[in-house]
């Protein structure tokens, strides 16, 4: 059965810039974007205390490549959404010795503890920065996924030890500080986040936040199964805790395993199918504001990179072009067969090149955590994921 094309709203393609920055703007929006969800990390020309921020493999953009992009972006019509994460996959900053103390607990580098003051303003010094080299800036994504081993750290204990205290209030109430910085900065600005963290709160917790009206719940779900009743039931929960405007999140690479070399498209395609039987059942009273299609770099910022952008410009052909037709249709198809034009589809040779190789390399059978996060390539420069590798050790001991 065919479904109805994506509502109005955005399609937006999220670029994540952690290790691999791409040049593709012009690809993104013939194929039918018409914006950009920017995840600079360590791309991101900080400047002052910030500037140890910085990428060191390769160098950061400069603020007049920064302005460039957006020129570019403007041209097609597209609008630009920066993401800066603000509380958990931190990993960019907190790896560096001068904010090792920022921790929630000193073995996980994702995590701000949410106690310390100096943590506070230097996440409001990075969206100061990020929102003065973005003129005009409408929207701004304020992350907050995967907040790991939120509570375990000995301020966290302290403060859990009032009474009726929990690490969901805990979590509330960082981003709810986050949240009045920038409605007091910039009071026009839309504030989007990652819902993840909110799927298990009632409607009641929600209500007594402090976020309700002023964040728009980012839904994310990269699974070809993506169970659509549950997900349709989360949405109506948000709606009827007060949260009106929401989004979807899906997936065209980076999300199946932390080492998969070129991603499967059928995989993908499936994924946006069951979002368009989403938005088909939810009511019309809840204002879906767009979907952002998700092309992640690496699992994280210390994992190996996965399934390189040339290897997934396909993927992402196919799954734009379903959510524009509610179906991959011929027409989809042949937008699929464009890329064979080297100006659409810089990466096609290194494409078929991958290809070749996940063939050869399929019978390779290293665990995950290994392949991910501890290859050649971290062992050689000294460099790993203290969390995984203390998961490695436990397994090795096994």
């Amino acid at each position: 059965m065919n479904n109805p094309p994506w509502p109005n709203g955005k399609k937006v393609v999220h670029l994540d810039l952690k290790g691999a920055p791409p040049k593709l703007i012009e690809c993104f929006s013939r194929l039918g974007a018409d914006g950009l969800l920017v995840e600079y990390e360590d791309m991101f020309p900080y400047e002052g205390e910030l500037k140890l921020l910085q990428a060191t493999s390769q160098p950061a953009y400069s603020r007049d490549q920064i302005l460039a992009i957006q020129k570019v972006a403007k041209s097609k019509g597209m609008e630009i959404i920066p993401l800066v994460q603000t509380f958990g996959h931190l990993e960019f900053v907190l790896k560096h010795r001068p904010m090792w103390s920022l921790r929630e607990v000193s073995n996980c580098v994702g995590t701000l503890n949410p106690h310390k003051e100096e943590g506070f303003k230097l996440v409001m010094e990075m969206l100061r920065q990020v929102v003065e080299l973005h003129p005009g800036l409408n929207a701004l994504h304020i992350g907050a996924d995967e907040v790991y081993m939120l509570g375990e750290g000995e301020l966290s204990k302290l403060w859990l030890a009032s009474s009726g205290r929990t690490v969901e209030q805990l979590f509330l109430s960082h981003v709810a500080s986050i949240v009045k910085y920038i409605k007091k900065e910039w009071p026009h600005m839309t504030i989007i986040m990652w819902d993840d963290m909110m799927r298990g709160m009632s409607q009641d917790t929600l209500k007594a936040s402090g976020i309700v009206g002023f964040v728009q719940p980012m839904l994310w779900d990269y699974t070809p199964n993506l169970d659509v009743d549950k997900t349709v039931s989360l949405l109506e929960k948000y709606y009827s805790a007060g949260m009106q405007d929401m989004w979807a999140a899906s997936s065209f690479k980076g999300s199946t395993s932390v080492y998969t070399n070129v991603p499967s498209t059928q995989r993908h395609v499936d994924n946006h199918l069951q979002w368009l039987k989403v938005v088909g059942s939810v009511s019309p009273v809840l204002n879906m504001r767009g979907i952002a299609i998700t092309g992640w770099q690496r699992y994280d910022h210390l994992s190996v990179l996965c399934e390189l952008m040339p290897v997934g410009l396909p993927s992402l052909a196919a799954c734009l072009q379903t959510l524009i037709h509610g179906q991959f249709s011929p027409e989809v198809e042949t937008m699929g067969s464009t890329l064979d034009d080297a100006t659409l589809f810089p990466g096609r040779r290194l494409a078929d090149t991958r290809a070749i190789g996940y063939i050869q390399l399929k019978s390779v059978c290293d665990p995950r955590y290994v392949r991910g996060w501890f290859s050649p390539y971290h062992r050689s420069r000294r460099m790993a994921n203290p969390f995984i590798t203390g998961q490695i050790q436990s397994q090795a001991s096994m």
